[in-house]
């Protein structure tokens, strides 16, 4: 398929009709009249350091040119030390470069993209990091940021006014974003993103970890892309054609070929199967390489009646808040009888554990805080894989790469993950998954029951506590889910990420 046509009027060989192209065309439209239209301009782009990923993975960050010079992303790959050898090295690898395309909207989309960073790294790839978000001048950046903040309010809406969740949000999230015609929009919008592409390589390695990289790649002439979907329900919203579509489970893959779904008048035409590839689970390669040690340290805490370590993640917008609380507060009994370990991290929202410590009475006395300090949070993270942790410790970090990283560190000494069902749902920890944020997340906890590394979603606050108890004290329920990772393990079930970056490089 040739870079000029037009990928809001056909979508694998099914036509959109005039009106919803027209309401594509619209959407893109009123981003330029609102943003400006800067499709004419020549961006150069500038590699450079990461705070904690860049030193621990070796990721470049792609910044905006101060002067009119191309980047030479090979000359600046070349120039970078070499990665150290791993057990997932490549021959031939020998630095070179591969582009991680993504944005911030939450946390899952950033950690997904440390996950193929990682795992590009381990293979002997120098990877780059590419926040379509990041560049604030220009019209493509304005039009993300400006959908995130829409979505990140909904998201908060939806957790405090039941009626929106349910007749707006759960609907939107499950079906609107589902249906073909929203693809149709999502297309024309990306368009706005290509001038950020122009010194990167036609045949460069590409991975988008959110469909508007994707599409944007595409749409810029880029060669070896591929989409790595989120999430495990098929919805038009992933779809990027002419890249390589790749998913997480067996499910999504029947699903996406078949395009399950996306339009409730007919039966489209399915995906084809060379645009489509099952490589199981995203997970960095720290997390996979220690399956086998830190599920070992787990069973030995559950069974041998140490304190059961509780990994707290709040969702990034402080959405749940009330649950967390109630989370919280009744594992503090269990605290104060050295019967559990309590790890909270707010990410970058020091306002979310304000809030938390107001709400739970006696938060503030028995916690220790780690803020803004990531050379604590991986000193901690380390001594607590082999040696003791004990009572409740807080995380938060204005660096939004410390705070999503300190949660891959504290994962691997911790004994239970509460998290809702997002791209958490496929992290080789034991999980406690509480009530989704929107209704695609649904299908992330259904995989993690069906794999058994984590519960089924829990609806009920009251269910939630039940569970935590019966995890307190019945331990061999925590061995269970850590014989279940390593069976999963040693199927490839969690080596997703570095098969995403195998086709990316042989595409």
């Amino acid at each position: 398929m040739s870079t000029n046509d037009d990928r809001s009027r056909m979508i694998f060989g099914n036509q959109i009709d005039r009106r919803t192209y027209a309401k594509a065309q619209s959407s893109k439209n009123r981003f330029v009249r609102r943003f400006g239209d800067d499709s004419d301009a020549v961006y150069h782009l500038r590699a450079q350091g990461l705070p904690v990923i860049g030193e621990r993975l070796g990721v470049r960050n792609l910044v905006m040119a101060q002067d009119d010079v191309a980047l030479d992303l090979d000359a600046d790959a070349k120039a970078q030390p070499l990665p150290l050898r791993t057990e997932r090295t490549v021959e031939g690898a020998a630095g070179k470069p591969v582009v991680v395309g993504n944005i911030r909207m939450g946390f899952g989309h950033y950690r997904i993209s440390m996950a193929m960073a990682s795992a590009a790294h381990a293979m002997g790839y120098t990877p780059y990091w590419f926040d379509l978000a990041s560049f604030a001048n220009t019209t493509g950046s304005k039009m993300i940021s400006s959908q995130n903040d829409l979505y990140s309010l909904g998201s908060r809406l939806s957790q405090r006014l039941e009626l929106f969740n349910r007749l707006y949000w759960e609907p939107l999230n499950s079906e609107g974003f589902r249906k073909l015609s929203y693809n149709a929009s999502d297309q024309k919008n990306a368009e706005l993103c290509v001038p950020l592409f122009g010194d990167l390589p036609a045949d460069v390695p590409f991975v988008g970890t959110h469909v508007w990289p994707s599409q944007a790649a595409v749409h810029a002439g880029l060669r070896k892309v591929v989409n790595a979907i989120p999430d495990n329900w098929p919805m038009a919203l992933h779809l990027a054609e002419g890249s390589i579509h790749t998913v997480q489970t067996p499910s999504s893959y029947l699903g996406y070929h078949q395009l399950r779904g996306m339009d409730a008048s007919s039966q489209l035409k399915p995906m084809p199967l060379s645009e489509l590839r099952y490589t199981g689970h995203y997970v960095d390669h720290e997390l996979v390489s220690n399956i086998s040690h830190d599920c070992a340290a787990r069973r030995a805490r559950a069974l041998g009646g140490r304190p059961l370590r509780w990994l707290v993640s709040v969702g990034g917008a402080g959405a749940q808040q009330d649950l967390f609380a109630a989370i919280i507060e009744h594992l503090m009994p269990y605290v104060t009888s050295d019967q559990a370990t309590v790890l909270i991290n707010v990410g970058d929202h020091r306002d979310v554990w304000e809030a938390l410590v107001r709400e739970v009475n006696g938060l503030a006395e028995l916690t220790s805080c780690h803020f803004d300090d990531f050379c604590e949070v991986e000193r901690l993270a380390t001594e607590g894989l082999d040696g003791e942790l004990t009572g409740v410790h807080a995380f938060c970090d204005n660096d939004i790469f410390s705070a999503v990283y300190s949660s891959n560190l504290l994962m691997r000494c911790s004994d239970i993950l509460v998290t809702k069902p997002s791209e958490f749902s496929f992290y080789p920890v034991p999980k406690l998954m509480i009530h989704r944020v929107g209704g695609h997340e649904a299908w992330g906890a259904i995989r993690s029951a069906e794999i058994g590394d984590g519960t089924y979603e829990m609806e009920k606050t009251d269910e939630v506590l039940s569970m935590i108890d019966s995890l307190q004290y019945d331990r061999e329920l925590v061995a269970f889910m850590c014989d279940n990772i390593e069976a999963a393990n040693a199927t490839g079930i969690y080596d997703g990420a570095y098969k995403v970056i195998d086709l990316a490089v042989n595409a």
